[in-house]
């Protein structure tokens, strides 16, 4: 190992994210500022921090890694990021929450969701599922940056864990979203660079764009026999329609990524921070660019890694690493480049992940110190910049320290699937009234409750008892009914709860709301109205 190459890349890199947050850290002048950046950020720097939170290593190691395993077939994910996660989310969805955010002078998610339909216990209960369910996606993100720092660095996995959780929480704590966004903005770049470098390479190491793809076609007669029967059909197509296989890569990592994308509370904050709808036009194609990128040569790399590891060891990818998608990438990184490569590589992904971690951080310091802890307690009572700031801060000292528990004990192969776990819990119980509340006026407080609490806890029971993955891992199944899940006809023991929660979600705030109280017009005038 190349010390001096590697210590002076780290230095520089740690050195400018801290001079980012500390930026951040001056230019804070209120309370405001911390949270949604005085809603004057550049759209630029807006588009490069949505993307860089979206984008994180779950992405490049999860669902790299998953690429390695089933195939081209997730680029499809990087067609729905693009299409719903940039282009839907900044045109119809950007533009309605900045413009309902600065109406109703929200400054979180739960803030603005409990504003619009005048309620404290939408504020409570949308705080406590993204404080206690946000640290799923967190941890696995830690998981993440962790297997490549474990693999290039030869450090333990606890140690890494440990201390790459504690240099993300030094700027995230001080600097607020200003910090976090300029550093997002600076790390999305270096992922962009290192993403487009690692395609370049790749393509160089296998001859080629067509003979590497060539090649991974021909592969099609070693795939494993447990997987052919659950519906492989070789690296470079889609697994058999219907078959097993088919329903955990679309509905699991596809539409639960690529929908849930929607009802992010990390990313529908930054549509709050720019100043006009003109922005975030600029921001779009910047946006879905940067996706393209990521995720494209993700998923691609991933596929081809199979390629490289039949010429040099004579395996594929999954028995390289040992049945663990989440070492295909950092094995793959570590056994196929140079090693300054690995190094800016790894810089790359330590940027793809305190890019996102930061932001989700950031959204459950805010959850916990100011929407629910502030909000419950300090209701009667204006409370200062500097009250305000310490329980966020405090909220994101709880969050992190969840998180790193969480890191540690989830079990192998999780990072992509928890990743779309919490995103499907969270646009079961938060896209339905998110959505309708930006659009329809008639929807209620009444149908936005009911549809949060039944889509939250349709996702949860399927995830409990009827998905067959978390069922069996969870034991909750077995343990009440004494059954590992409770139908056991296929496909329904495959389907992903979002195909089932959302719809329920969807289906109850609509019919709710028909037989209620719609909010008064004055207050529905504030919300819509034109700036």
């Amino acid at each position: 190992m190349n010390y001096p190459l590697f210590n002076t890349i780290l230095v520089i890199y740690i050195g400018l994210v801290a001079f980012l947050g500390y930026l951040g850290y001056k230019r804070t002048k209120s309370a405001g500022d911390y949270l949604i950046g005085g809603g004057e950020i550049n759209p630029f720097i807006m588009a490069l921090s949505y993307g860089a939170a979206f984008i994180s290593t779950s992405a490049i190691i999860g669902f790299g890694g998953a690429a390695g395993a089933f195939g081209m077939g997730l680029l499809w994910l990087t067609v729905f990021n693009i299409f719903i996660g940039i282009f839907v989310a900044f045109i119809f969805f950007g533009k309605r929450t900045r413009q309902m955010g600065q109406n109703l002078k929200a400054v979180t998610f739960p803030d603005l969701l409990s504003k619009r339909y005048e309620s404290r216990l939408i504020r409570i209960f949308t705080s406590l599922v993204i404080f206690f369910f946000m640290p799923l996606y967190a941890g696995a993100v830690l998981i993440g940056a962790a297997r490549f720092l474990e693999t290039a660095l030869g450090l333990s996995f606890m140690v890494a864990l440990v201390i790459f959780t504690f240099v993300i929480a030094l700027y995230v704590v001080t600097g607020g979203i200003k910090g976090v966004m300029y550093a997002d903005a600076f790390q999305g770049s270096i992922m962009f660079l290192g993403m487009s470098f690692l395609l370049i390479l790749t393509y160089y190491k296998l001859g080629g764009v067509t003979e590497a793809h060539s090649a991974l076609a021909d592969m099609a007669t070693q795939v494993p026999e447990k997987l052919q029967a659950i519906g492989h059909q070789g690296w470079a197509k889609m697994p058999q329609t219907g078959s097993e296989l088919w329903w955990v890569v679309i509905s699991t990592l596809v539409l639960g990524v690529g929908i849930g994308t929607l009802a992010q509370p990390q990313l529908a904050v930054k549509f709050m921070t720019v100043k006009s709808d003109t922005s975030l036009n600029r921001a779009t194609l910047v946006g879905g660019i940067f996706i393209f990128a990521m995720t494209g040569v993700a998923f691609v790399v991933g596929s081809l890694s199979n390629v490289f590891f039949l010429k040099t060891a004579g395996k594929n990818a999954l028995e390289m690493a040992g049945g663990n998608f989440d070492k295909i990438i950092p094995l793959y990184i570590t056994s196929a480049t140079p090693r300054w490569f690995s190094y800016i590589f790894m810089v790359t992904l330590l940027a793809a992940a305190t890019s996102t971690l930061s932001s989700l951080f950031h959204v459950m310091g805010t959850s916990l110190g100011k929407d629910l802890y502030e909000s419950t307690f300090y209701r009667s009572r204006s409370t200062s910049k500097q009250r305000t700031i310490l329980f966020v801060r405090i909220g994101i000292v709880v969050g992190i320290i969840f998180s790193l528990f969480l890191g540690y004990n989830l079990p192998i192969n999780i990072v992509a699937r928890a990743t779309a776990m919490f995103f499907g819990i969270a646009a079961a119980t938060f896209l339905p009234m998110f959505v309708l509340g930006l659009y329809w006026k008639s929807v209620t407080r009444a149908g936005a409750i009911a549809g949060m609490f039944f889509g939250a806890f349709s996702s949860l029971f399927w995830l409990f008892f009827i998905h067959k993955k978390e069922a069996v891992a969870l034991g909750f199944s077995q343990a009440i009914f004494g059954k590992p899940y409770l139908i056991d006809s296929f496909p329904w023991m495959v389907v992903d709860p979002i195909l089932v929660a959302l719809p329920i979600a969807f289906v109850v705030t609509v019919a709710v709301s028909l037989f209620t109280a719609k909010s008064e017009a004055s207050h529905l005038d504030r919300c819509f109205a034109q700036r």
